[in-house]
């Protein structure tokens, strides 16, 4: 897919998200639409092997949802790429449903059950050292079969970054020389509690994650072009496990929810889901002209 493409995908799964979880009155659709853009790109322009006839393949890269709260963005763009059925996520926020409030394996298309914050890096890091023995083994023993390389992605919160497991995996991305593995932090500046430097500040973020040997990038999250230059340009034998930066806005993408707080986890009413609705509908068809 080419940036339009992606970008009109992106604003179809925007529209889906809000209806979703204005039914199911229930998400954490701040978070959601900031990390929105990212996902859509991860899944239909990045990862390779991402396929709903072979959920399994042995060569699929991995995606690790660690800020597991916002587990709406991700179920629409698994149905965008085929993994769920529409009258699936419809059941979101129903007694009975597979679709549960953090990512589980019982949905297809989810690697691992995650959204304890501050696991899913050392999650991912260990999907990629394994990576790195399978690869290695191959090498050194020539099995008959070899296994299939593949990269792992995690994408994190900012607010996640309060978390001192997170630094224990990030010495260990580091110790292990991880270049197959790609941290995101969805850098929108607020948690639940309210703006990330009055809760826990992490401004320093490009600094520490330099020190502790990373490969750090900033990225505007916001804009599709600049997402798909960014992960293009990663050097994946660089010896170095990679963390990106998004910098993104906290309810991109609906006027009244962009950078308010109380989005982060608000319950839309049925003017607002209709507002929200009609404002994506107007991006929609510019973009389809």
């Amino acid at each position: 897919m080419n940036t339009k493409e992606l970008t009109l995908l992106a604003e179809k799964n925007r529209k889906r998200l809000v209806e979703v979880v204005y039914r199911a009155k229930a998400g954490h659709i701040g978070g959601d639409l900031s990390c929105l853009n990212a996902m859509t790109a991860l899944y239909f322009h990045v990862m390779q092997g991402i396929d709903p006839k072979a959920p399994k393949a042995p060569g699929r890269d991995r995606f690790v949802l660690s800020k597991g709260h916002c587990v709406e963005a991700l179920y629409v763009t698994l149905e965008a790429k085929g993994f769920l059925a529409p009258e699936v996520l419809d059941t979101l926020g129903q007694f009975g449903s597979i679709l549960s409030g953090h990512p589980t394996i019982e949905v297809p298309g989810i690697e691992v059950n995650s959204g304890a914050l501050g696991h899913g890096l050392s999650i991912g890091i260990g999907m990629a050292i394994a990576e790195k023995m399978n690869r290695n083994a191959y090498l050194n023993d020539t099995p008959t079969t070899p296994t299939p390389a593949y990269r792992t992605y995690v994408l994190m919160g900012d607010g996640e970054q309060g978390e001192g497991s997170i630094y224990e995996a990030a010495m260990a991305g580091n110790r292990y020389h991880l270049d197959n593995l790609v941290a995101i932090i969805d850098r929108n500046h607020l948690q639940i509690s309210g703006d990330t430097e009055d809760v826990m500040p992490i401004d320093s973020i490009r600094e520490r994650w330099s020190a502790f040997g990373w490969d750090v990038i900033d990225m505007n999250g916001d804009d599709m072009e600049d997402i798909v230059k960014t992960f293009d340009a990663i050097n994946y034998q660089n010896q170095k496990p990679h963390l990106i930066i998004s910098h993104t806005t906290k309810g991109k993408g609906v006027s009244f929810m962009e950078g308010i707080a109380k989005w982060h986890h608000g319950v839309l009413n049925a003017e607002q889901c209709e507002a929200a609705v009609k404002e994506i509908e107007e991006r929609i068809e510019k973009l389809k002209n």
